[in-house]
C-alpha cells in the first residue's frame, strides 16, 4: 500500500553574498522566482531544485531593486516591483529613480511593461491579481493602492484612504492579497495592522481594520491558499495561516522560530515556500558592519499535518 508523498522540507540556496530575497511567487509547475532587495534581478529555481540562479539580470529593463513578485500565467506576465532605495544607503543597479511595476515575459524573461508610480513617496512593495485580470501594488511610504488594469501601460491610484498611512517614519502597506470572497486584504509592516478593503464591481468601498487572534510582528507578504485562508508572512520569524471571519483574523503559525525574518511565502501544492530576508542586517542601524548568514535560503515548509 502506497503511503502519503514524502513532505518536502527543502532548504535551498540563493547564489550571492547579497542576495536578500524580498518576495517569491510560483507557477503551476512548482517553478520559484525569488526578488532582491539589495542587488536587484530576479532568482529562479526549478521545480525540486535545490539551489537557484539568476534569471532576470540585476538592471535589467531598468530595473533597481526588487521587491514584490508574482507570476500571472493567464497573461504570460511575471509582475516585479522595482524601487530607488539609495536614500536608505542601498544603491542596487543603475541609477533610474522612482518606484514601477514591471511586466516580464514569463517564458522570456523579457521586459515588456513599466508602469512608474504616479505618486510620490513611493515604494512599490507587493503585487495582487484581481479577479479583473488586473494588477493591484501596495505603495509603502503612502496610503494608496494602485491598479495596472489588463492592456494599460500607466498605474492608477485604486485607493487611497487615511486609515493606511503609516505613521512617522514606520514602513506601512506591505502585502496585499484577493480573498475568496472578493474583497482585498492587506498589511502593514511596522505597526503589523490588517485591513479588509471591500470589493464591489471592481471598485474599492469601505476599508475596515481587522482584529488578530494573537499579537503580530512585522506583517509582511501575504499570499491566498485558495481555501478562504491565507499565507501571512512575518518579519519576526514566523509563517502563519490566516482566516478571516467578520472582522477578526485568526492566526495560526505553521513556522515560527526562523531566524531572519520571513518576508513571503508561496504556495506550491502542499508545501509553502518561504523567503528568508535577513533585511535588518542592511536596513537597522545597530546592525551597520554585521554580515548575513549564508547562503540566503528559501525554506519548505510541510501544510499538511505531521
Amino acid at each position: 500500500m502506497c503511503g502519503p508523498p514524502p513532505r518536502d522540507t527543502r532548504e535551498i540556496a540563493l547564489p550571492g553574498e547579497a542576495a536578500y530575497p524580498e518576495s517569491i511567487t510560483a507557477t503551476a509547475d512548482g517553478t520559484l522566482y525569488v526578488s532582491n532587495f539589495a542587488g536587484g534581478g530576479v532568482i529562479r529555481i526549478a521545480p525540486g531544485a535545490s539551489s537557484g540562479e539568476v534569471w532576470i539580470a540585476p538592471g535589467a529593463f531598468a530595473t533597481r531593486s526588487t521587491f514584490g513578485v508574482l507570476a500571472d500565467e493567464a497573461s504570460g506576465t511575471l509582475w516585479v516591483c522595482s524601487n530607488d532605495l539609495s536614500a536608505l544607503g542601498i544603491p542596487g543597479p543603475r541609477d533610474v529613480k522612482g518606484a514601477s511595476l514591471k511586466g516580464f515575459d514569463l517564458k522570456t524573461g523579457a521586459g515588456k511593461i513599466s508602469a512608474p508610480f504616479p505618486v510620490s513617496p513611493a515604494i512599490c512593495n507587493d503585487i495582487a491579481l484581481g479577479p479583473d485580470g488586473a494588477a493591484y501594488v501596495t505603495n509603502t511610504p503612502g496610503p494608496q493602492i494602485l491598479r495596472l488594469t489588463p492592456g494599460a501601460q500607466t498605474l492608477e491610484v485604486w485607493k487611497s484612504d487615511p486609515l493606511l498611512a503609516p505613521e512617522g517614519e514606520d514602513a506601512g502597506l506591505d502585502g496585499i492579497a484577493f480573498g475568496t470572497d472578493g474583497n482585498l486584504y492587506v498589511d502593514t509592516f511596522t505597526k503589523a495592522k490588517l485591513f479588509r478593503i471591500d470589493v464591489k464591481d471592481g471598485q474599492a468601498g469601505a476599508v475596515t481594520r481587522l482584529t488578530p487572534s494573537r499579537p503580530l510582528v512585522l506583517t509582511d507578504g501575504l499570499r491566498p491558499l485558495g481555501d478562504g485562508a491565507f499565507l501571512l508572512a512575518e518579519g519576526g520569524g514566523r509563517l502563519d495561516r490566516m482566516t478571516v471571519s467578520g472582522d477578526t483574523a485568526k492566526v495560526e503559525v505553521l513556522r515560527d522560530g526562523i531566524a531572519g525574518g520571513v518576508t513571503s511565502a508561496a504556495k506550491v501544492g502542499a508545501t509553502a515556500f518561504i523567503t528568508v530576508g535577513q533585511l535588518a542586517v542592511i536596513t537597522e542601524p545597530a546592525r551597520k558592519g554585521t554580515k548575513p548568514a549564508l547562503p540566503f535560503r528559501v525554506l519548505a515548509v510541510p501544510l499538511t499535518a505531521r
